[in-house]
């Protein structure tokens, strides 16, 4: 079962992201994409938390407050990588477009690390700790699939 969705999740992507590279992505077509990967995610981390129902009370709403925090982020990279397609597919990037897009991306980077020690002392008080490194672990693995999924979609600056 988990392997499954795992599998959905980087077949999602898979199917949708090559488009980023051939043509700018659309406004409709991010919110499709978002709302697939935001059910399947949360299937996958019911699937492998194992929690009581007394934990599960208290743990489901702090992940849904980290979800929207999260989509804040996954906003901005999707506002990232169309203003990127956009350069990309014109050839019209400068070296301060460029360097406007890094600093965005570091700040991106910067603003996740930020949420995750925000919510740390929350998911502490909803769930043990081992439940919460097991919680992160699960976050991280599939933040990382979207990013490899990502890298492999956007074509290198020309």
């Amino acid at each position: 079962m988990k392997k499954i969705i795992i599998l959905l999740l980087i077949s999602a992507l898979s199917i949708s992201l090559p488009a980023f590279a051939a043509q700018e992505p659309t406004q409709s077509d991010m919110q499709i994409l978002l709302e697939k990967i935001r059910a399947d995610k949360k299937l996958l981390v019911a699937a492998n938390m194992e929690l009581t129902e007394a934990e599960a009370q208290k743990f489901w709403p702090v992940y849904d407050e980290y979800q929207a925090e999260l989509d804040k982020l996954n906003g901005r990279v999707a506002d990232l990588i169309q203003a990127y397609a956009a350069e990309y597919n014109k050839n019209t990037m400068t070296d301060d477009k460029a360097r406007k897009m890094v600093t965005e991306l570091i700040s991106i980077d910067q603003a996740e690390a930020a949420i995750k020690k925000m919510f740390a002392p929350k998911l502490y008080k909803a769930l043990p700790a081992i439940k919460v490194a097991r919680y992160l672990q699960i976050e991280n693995k599939i933040r990382a699939a979207l990013r490899y999924e990502l890298a492999d979609a956007v074509p290198l600056v020309k």
